[in-house]
Order: structure tokens, then C-alpha cells, then sequence
């Protein structure tokens, strides 16, 4: 039992350093959740593979998050939820079904997925204190998301929505 207090000393040093912000994170505002994460990595993660994943797209006239159901005209109020929402649909469905021939793009998509599955747990758990609960206009725009992601099939919808990276990344900065 000697190692007892020194592993649970390491393991509480762990979480305490997993939920303080590292160099090159922004703390983001969703409604009642401040979460941290980094920005400049996935950005770069995303520019580094964006050329290859959006040249996959057949499907030029569809977009999966965009206009008419913009996310930039959420309320405030229902931005942790939609947030949330959104963060779940792309570990859940998108990152699972975006593999390539090259190992390059799959190690960059697996990083940014990493730090999706992080900030959810984070939102997740804030959500969970706050009793954030979605609003009927980002329900609506969810469902309309989900809708144009299930109209497709499953590896085509998963690399547009991947290709739509940016625009889910630009509303955050945004509502940031």
C-alpha cells in the first residue's frame, strides 16, 4: 500500500491539470458553460487535411450546417446545448466514418476527433450542473443538421461534414 498515496497524489494532479487551460487555449462561452480548448490546434489539424477531405465531396450543391438553418443565429441561451449537440453528432457520426487511404489525413482527423471526444466531456459535465436545456429553435436546427447528414449515405455525409468544419469552427470563434 505504499504506492497508494503517491499514485492517487498523481492521479488528482492529473484531473486538476485536465480541467485548467493549456498555452493556446481559448475558454469558450456556450450560454451558462465556459469550456477551454484548443482552438489553434484544430484549426491547424483541419487546414492541414481540408484540401484532400473537401476534393472527396460529390455533393457540391448540399451542405450539411450551413444556410438556410445557420447556426450563427442561435440564441445565446441554447448555445451549450446546440454546442453540445453538435460536438456528440461529429464524435458520434462523423469522425467514425472518415477514413482515407492516407495515413496522414487519418492521424490529423483522429487528433481533432481526440479533442471533440475532450470538449464534450466538458460540456457534457457543465451541461450537467447547469441543467442546460435546448430551446425549440436549436432543436429544429439540429434535427435539419441531422436530416441533411442522414439524407446521404454514410461515408459521403461524414466527409461533407467533415468539409464543414470550418463553418461550425467560425461560429464558435464567433459566439466566442
Amino acid at each position: 500500500m505504499r504506492g497508494s498515496p503517491l499514485f492517487l497524489c498523481l492521479f488528482s494532479m492529473s484531473c486538476w491539470a485536465n480541467l485548467m487551460p493549456t498555452a493556446g487555449d481559448k475558454i469558450f462561452h456556450f450560454g451558462a458553460c465556459r469550456v477551454s480548448m484548443s482552438m489553434t490546434e484544430i484549426r491547424a489539424g483541419f487546414t492541414a487535411i481540408k484540401d484532400n477531405i473537401q476534393s472527396r465531396d460529390p455533393i457540391r450543391s448540399l451542405s450539411i450546417l450551413s444556410h438556410p438553418h445557420s447556426l450563427h443565429k442561435v440564441k445565446s441561451s441554447d448555445r451549450c446545448c446546440i454546442t453540445y449537440q453538435l460536438f456528440t453528432f461529429y464524435v458520434d457520426k462523423v469522425f467514425k466514418h472518415c477514413r482515407t487511404e492516407d495515413s496522414f489525413v487519418n492521424r490529423k482527423i483522429s487528433s481533432i476527433a481526440n479533442s471533440f471526444l475532450s470538449t464534450r466531456r466538458k460540456l457534457r459535465q457543465c451541461r450537467e450542473q447547469n441543467n442546460c436545456v435546448c430551446g425549440e429553435e436549436s432543436t429544429e436546427k439540429f434535427k435539419q443538421i441531422l436530416a441533411n447528414y442522414e439524407g446521404l449515405n454514410v461515408t459521403s455525409a461524414a466527409m461533407k461534414a467533415l468539409g464543414e468544419l470550418d463553418i461550425l469552427l467560425d461560429w464558435m470563434e464567433k459566439s466566442h
